[in-house]
């Protein structure tokens, strides 16, 4: 072939997608096949079942490849759920004060920053030199020509728990697939979805999955926070299962079609039919309000977002002036659901899928379903992360005499 072969292999807890692409000289992306189904043996983003969940994704691989007519060995792999967590450190050197900042005081600096990084018992999934600083003062992207006294970075690191990943990582293998690099699910969405300006000037990227929903926010082009909660699309249709006591199947049927985010006017005077739970056939049909099931869907979605607003006050994020949220994911197409994040997060809201790759087929174009995996393949193209020289894996606590004093202290304060 001319032209180089990606995959992006999106595993989620509602659907495993795989799309294959080829990358021309000008690193545009040419889309070439996709697949997906449903997901087996996974749930809240980690993998419960081995053999169900390599099935998901055999199936999924196998109807991209026959799509684009060609084998894939390597994926781009997508890492989710609730375990996701996030780690600042920064680095600094001392300047000569009678010259400007040059190429070998950024070396210096990245070469101390990335020398030595403790992940604990978490696999290192992002390491991203972010924004400068010059004598403590405002963010700057490129210091060099500069003068000043002390030259320190950001660097933001994205982990997950070693076990949880390895467990991920041997689905794909038993697919007989090798892993070329790793993202986390919200990063991917952030890079197909939000616009040049909001990754400059400050947003939030919300991707509401399946069995979770993963954040990211962005500021100065660079993500600056990354973060997860354990509630998805999956966990309001089994609150409709319950309250409507019907199928899971139906229940999903009910929320796409009928469905809203919050209880409307008119909800009491519109009627919708429900199978009760083991009865299909039509004489067996239940007659409820509509205003029955929203008030089922309602609550859930404002614990989503109210869960949300903890986390990004948790990162100093949820008073920043100006800052854009921008919903993506399969969930994201709930109706109301926009209303219902702007009321509770307090920012401008919008909804958001994939506009950052042209020519793309029409099932996926600005399909937020698809938002993960084609951020993927825009991750792979323009990926600018650095590796660090040495990780180690000491679990956070342990250590030394005076680090358990530390501790003891802390616990006893």
């Amino acid at each position: 072939m001319n032209h180089p072969t990606i995959a992006a292999l999106d595993i989620g807890s509602s659907k495993v997608c795989c799309i294959i692409a080829h990358i021309n000289k000008d690193k545009k992306i040419e889309i070439a096949g996709y697949g997906y189904n449903a997901s087996n043996g996974i749930k809240n983003g980690v993998i419960t079942d081995i053999n169900q969940a390599t099935y998901s994704i055999c199936n999924a691989v196998e109807a991209a490849e026959q799509r684009a007519n060609e084998r894939i060995n390597g994926v781009i792999l997508n890492v989710s759920g609730d375990k996701t967590t996030a780690y600042n450190r920064t680095a600094s050197i001392s300047l000569k004060r009678n010259r400007p900042i040059g190429e070998a005081d950024l070396n210096k600096l990245m070469e101390k920053g990335l020398t030595k990084i403790n992940v604990g018992n978490n696999e290192l999934i992002h390491c991203m030199l972010t924004n400068y600083k010059i004598d403590g003062g405002e963010d700057v992207k490129d210091p060099r020509d500069i003068y000043g006294e002390e030259l320190s970075v950001n660097i933001l690191l994205g982990m997950y728990p070693s076990l949880v990943y390895r467990n991920l990582a041997s689905v794909v293998e038993a697919a007989r697939l090798q892993i070329d690099t790793k993202v986390l699910t919200a990063y991917a969405s952030g890079i197909a979805c939000l616009v040049e300006d909001e990754r400059e000037y400050g947003a939030t990227i919300i991707d509401i999955g399946g069995g979770t929903t993963s954040i990211a926010t962005f500021k100065g082009g660079f993500p600056v926070a990354f973060s997860t909660i354990p509630v998805g699309g999956i966990n309001i249709t089994r609150d409709i299962t319950r309250g409507l006591v019907t199928s899971f199947e139906h229940a999903e049927d009910l929320k796409i079609r009928s469905g809203c985010a919050f209880k409307v006017g008119y909800d009491d005077r519109e009627i919708i039919n429900v199978y009760p739970l083991g009865e299909e056939d039509d004489s067996s049909i239940k007659q409820m309000k509509r205003s029955d099931l929203n008030r089922i869907i309602a609550p859930r979605v404002e614990e989503m977002f109210e869960l949300v607003a903890h986390k990004l006050d948790a990162h100093g994020l949820h008073n920043m002036s100006n800052h854009r949220v921008v919903l993506t994911g399969g969930c994201s197409q709930l109706v109301g659901i926009r209303e219902v994040a702007k009321l509770i997060l307090d920012k401008p809201v919008r909804l958001g899928g994939p506009r950052n790759i042209q020519g793309i087929p029409d099932k996926l174009n600005n399909n937020p379903i698809f938002s993960t995996a084609l951020g993927m393949l825009l991750f792979a193209t323009n990926n600018i992360e650095r590796k660090p020289k040495r990780v180690v894996n000491h679990p956070v606590g342990e250590g030394g005499r005076f680090s358990k004093i530390f501790n003891w202290i802390k616990q006893n304060s």
